[in-house]
């Protein structure tokens, strides 16, 4: 994958810090990530996976669990 479709490390930085911050609303809120949704994130910062590769993936998993 070229670098080029990656986050830069700033990029990934901010939407670290993005997560973190919805992550403390949804647990005030009572929805609370998961522990495979917290990996799942941090492995999209890790990775520095641009937001619509995510955004893919994430559907790709869903449409999964749709046609179980």
């Amino acid at each position: 994958m070229s670098n080029l479709l990656l986050l830069t490390v700033q990029e990934a930085a901010m939407s670290r810090r993005r997560r973190l911050g919805a992550m403390a609303l949804q647990a005030v809120e009572g929805n609370p990530l998961t522990s495979e949704e917290i990996a799942m994130f941090e492995m999209f910062e890790r990775e520095r996976w641009p937001h619509e590769r995510r955004r893919a993936w994430i559907l790709g998993k869903a449409a999964a669990l749709a046609a179980e």
